[in-house]
């Protein structure tokens, strides 16, 4: 008996072990996942950036249409040319055409697109007019002949040049190039998205132009820098995969380039020409002048303090008079430089930095760029105004020299080794085109329809609403966008199949859900820990001998 009790005794000693053991974990499953107590991520978490209550952060405040401004169709300053015009590379002798196609057009299938609009209309956007507010555009052989004067807002044009006509940075032609151009030559891979389209050249901002100085006669003076390069694959070649790279062929001892690094385009830097407000004005006179789509491969980028400035004021009012008269406005997102830092704080929503046009959101299709791996370039700027993305990098368009019927894959910058031609400058164009496309398609769509189906029919992020801060709703599926049906214009657009269901838009805070996800895993560990408990306490229950009482 003796025995028997000491043996139950024992029983009962381990099973208080047992149940201490399991008070202590379950209090503790309870209080480390408790959702009051649960770590969340930086960026689920309060930010200290101030919110949009405190000011104008992630959205602008609303649009004054009394700040559109009247169009002087002129120059703001007096601006002389202080750097050589743009030139093309002469280290390479003989001047031989790239021949592969760019990666983004396979990426895009902007072949098959092409195949597809032919199919569909006869014409590969033919009839529609894209402005090009930019550095000018050269009329370069591959437009043949489809480059109309708009305007200038820089000078008056060197060798009597229409206004616009000439591009003396060789930006803006390398963007027009994305949108139009069209080689008569098959052998080239490079085609222009909307091949057939017409292009309206506004020159509204240079680099190689500054606001001139009192008394000053001084004559341009040497660049630093020099022109894009060319490839030097050989003529009747097949076409190489895009991923392949391309030779160089070197630059010329003197010369510009297109301003592919350190911010791109940028508004108001220095004493350059280029003013908020006359990019404001440029938009108001490419409306005016017929166009359906604007380009604008250009921005300005300040610090966010909760404030808008004059010049913001009026391109806001200027894009908007522009969607309202039926006009799709894209803009480059902007790219990361020395007076531009990425957005990359706690909070997507309170952005460090503002870029405009792209701020703009309601009113501006603004194009993030990815690199040739489909995600995000590094130097693409993040903000909650992205609406899509675009390739980027390893750009190839036409070359912008005077007097050149060539491409440029290269550009050569103060001094430095060939690189690649990259920017959100280069993403915007592939937009513009495509909604060129979609106009020309679908003529009985609105501009803000059209908007709305290049964002719908987007290859949309693993994210809340199908949308982040990187690429928007998406890399744009051009296929999609000609073919699919949205159902918001299911009366205006031919039915075809759709490609796949969209999710819906949702733009819900995450940090709720993480909180309740957590307190369910808490909540699941504490029942493992009450049944873990329970199991001991009947697994060391005392027995009852048959026959014998239990005293």
């Amino acid at each position: 008996m003796a025995a028997a009790r000491k043996s139950r005794g024992t029983r009962v000693r381990h099973l208080g072990l047992a149940g201490r053991t399991g008070t202590v974990l379950l209090a503790a499953g309870i209080g480390v996942l408790s959702p009051a107590s649960v770590a969340l991520p930086a960026w689920a978490q309060q930010s200290s950036v101030a919110p949009d209550a405190g000011g104008y952060y992630a959205t602008p405040p609303p649009v004054d249409p009394s700040k559109k401004p009247n169009d002087e169709g002129k120059p703001d300053k007096t601006y002389e040319q202080k750097t050589l015009c743009v030139q093309r590379s002469k280290l390479g002798g003989d001047q031989i055409d790239i021949k592969n196609r760019p990666w983004g057009q396979e990426y895009l299938q902007i072949q098959k697109v092409h195949e597809l609009m032919r199919g569909a209309t006869n014409s590969i956007g033919g009839g529609v007019k894209v402005a090009v507010i930019d550095t000018g555009v050269t009329a370069h052989p591959y437009f043949n002949g489809r480059v109309e004067s708009g305007g200038d807002y820089v000078a008056t044009p060197n060798g009597g040049k229409a206004p616009g006509l000439e591009d003396c940075d060789g930006h803006g032609t390398e963007v027009a190039g994305i949108i139009a151009a069209n080689p008569t030559d098959q052998s080239i891979g490079f085609r222009g998205v909307a091949p057939d389209a017409t292009i309206l050249s506004i020159r509204q901002s240079s680099q190689n132009y500054e606001e001139a100085e009192k008394k000053s006669e001084a004559p341009p003076a040497s660049s630093n820098s020099a022109p894009p390069a060319s490839s030097n694959n050989q003529p009747g070649s097949e076409l190489p995969p895009s991923s392949q790279g391309n030779g160089a062929v070197g630059g010329a001892a003197d010369g510009t380039a297109p301003g592919q690094d350190k911010g791109g385009r940028q508004q108001e830097q220095g004493k350059t020409a280029g003013t908020l407000k006359t990019l404001a004005q440029a938009v108001v006179r490419a409306v005016d002048k017929g166009a359906r789509v604007i380009n604008m491969s250009v921005d300005n980028c300040r610090q966010a303090d909760g404030k808008i400035t004059e010049g913001e004021q009026q391109l806001q009012a200027a894009v908007n008079y522009a969607v309202k008269q039926d006009v799709v406005v894209v803009a480059a997102a902007g790219n990361v430089g020395d007076k531009c830092p990425q957005n990359d704080q706690p909070d997507p929503k309170s952005p460090k930095m503002i870029v405009t046009p792209p701020w703009f959101a309601d009113d501006v299709l603004s194009v993030a760029a990815i690199d040739d791996t489909g995600g995000v370039a590094d130097f693409s700027v993040n903000g909650p105004w992205v609406s899509v993305a675009a390739p980027g990098t390893k750009i190839i368009s036409l070359d912008p020299a005077e007097g050149s019927s060539s491409l440029a894959n290269l550009t050569i910058e103060g001094g430095k080794d060939p690189g690649p031609i990259q920017g959100t400058s280069f993403a915007a164009p592939y937009v513009a085109g495509l909604a060129a496309l979609v106009r020309a398609k679908f003529p009985g769509l609105q501009a803000r329809e059209v908007m709305n189906r290049i964002k719908a029919t987007a290859q949309h992020p693993a994210a809340p609403g199908g949308r982040d801060n990187f690429v928007g709703f998406g890399v744009i599926d051009p296929i999609a966008a000609l073919t699919a049906i949205v159902p918001s214009e299911a009366d205006k657009a031919q039915p075809v199949p759709l490609p796949a269901n969209l999710p819906p838009s949702n733009d819900r805070d995450s940090a709720p859900m993480i909180v309740a996800l957590a307190g369910t895993g808490g909540g699941l560990v504490a029942l493992l820990v009450t049944l873990f408990v329970v199991h001991s306490v009947r697994r060391n229950r005392p027995t009852t001998v048959p026959g014998r009482k239990t005293p």
